[in-house]
């Protein structure tokens, strides 16, 4: 029966209008429910972090680095790791992750795309504190595609920010059972919204969140996953100077000079509190949440006006300030 159903194409397309109809006559009763739960969730205990032991990759900078001082602020323990570069300032985030309020911290370098590396930095971590509470894969790089360049100069963006995050995620998993713990992983709005000129990175997020959502049933409901979804976000990795070292196509401009760009601190706050409310899906800034509506809806309509908004920006991106 359902087969012969979806074998015929005007069986098939009536199945989904239907359904789509259908999807529209309940939409209030949604969003009805969508601010409920927002309500509901401002009222949600906040984890109490104190004594707590958080390891945060890619953390001597950016996102990284105000994740950590947010921990800081609520009396978590530091684990805080980088790769070792001559700009690191891994060693004075941790200095002021302790005045923040951090009772102690460990800082490490390690290269997240290397397995070997990712297994020593857990062992050591659980090692010197005895225990992990929040794993938080944040380490990352940007880099703007172009089918002019050769593909293969790409692959460190799939190796750090999929693998960087999956390889800690599995040394990390026996530890995080022990104490119920909770893994945040930051994604991208890119690997949702397959954004122009984003095509590597876009895929390494959307291997990330699928990766993440899968893993979700099998360590449910003694660990936590929250996916961490962001818009352009105000750090160095936004800017024309980390592009001009990047393996991508070079810019000109910042991108916040262009694009609607949220500030670093409230990100960081937004996503600490929301793990600490027990969030398991954050999306910052909020609006972007609509967007992923229209895409998985109506496809068309938008690669149509991704097509001309950011056809446009990123001519003003190859264009000196």
């Amino acid at each position: 029966m359902y087969e012969a159903c979806f074998n015929n194409s005007s069986t098939n397309a009536l199945v989904f209008y239907v359904l789509l109809l259908l999807l529209f006559l309940i939409s209030p009763l949604l969003f009805v429910f969508e601010l409920i739960t927002i309500v509901c969730s401002s009222f949600r205990p906040n984890e109490n972090m104190s004594g707590k032991v958080v390891l945060i990759t890619g953390a001597s900078s950016g996102l990284g680095e105000m994740m950590a001082y947010e921990y800081a602020k609520r009396g978590a323990k530091l684990a805080i790791t980088s790769i070792k570069e001559p700009e690191s300032r891994l060693e004075q985030v941790a200095h002021k992750s302790r005045q923040l309020g951090s009772p102690d911290v460990l800082f490490l370098f390690a290269d997240v795309s290397k397995v070997d590396e990712c297994r020593v930095f857990i062992d050591d971590t659980v090692r010197y504190f005895g225990r992990l509470d929040h794993l938080v894969c944040n380490a990352g790089i940007g880099a703007i595609f172009s089918i002019d360049i050769d593909v293969s100069k790409f692959e460190p963006v799939m190796d750090i920010n999929f693998w960087g995050s999956v390889y800690p995620t599995h040394f990390a998993i026996p530890h995080l059972k022990k104490t119920s713990g909770k893994i945040i992983v930051n994604a991208s709005t890119s690997g949702v919204l397959s954004i122009p000129k984003a095509g590597v990175y876009g895929a390494s997020k959307a291997a990330l969140i699928s990766f993440y959502e899968s893993l979700r049933y099998e360590v449910s409901p003694t660990v936590t996953i929250t996916i961490v979804t962001l818009g352009f976000v105000k750090t160095d990795i936004i800017t024309s100077k980390y592009f001009a070292n990047s393996v991508g196509v070079h810019i000109k401009r910042d991108i916040k000079a262009v694009y609607p760009t949220m500030g670093v601190n409230a990100c960081a706050k937004a996503i600490v509190d929301g793990v600490c409310k027990g969030e398991t899906s954050i999306t910052q800034p909020r609006f972007i949440k609509a967007l992923f509506f229209i895409k998985f809806l109506f496809p068309e309509l938008h690669r149509f006006y991704f097509n001309i908004y950011f056809s446009s920006m990123f001519a003003r991106l190859q264009r000196a300030g």
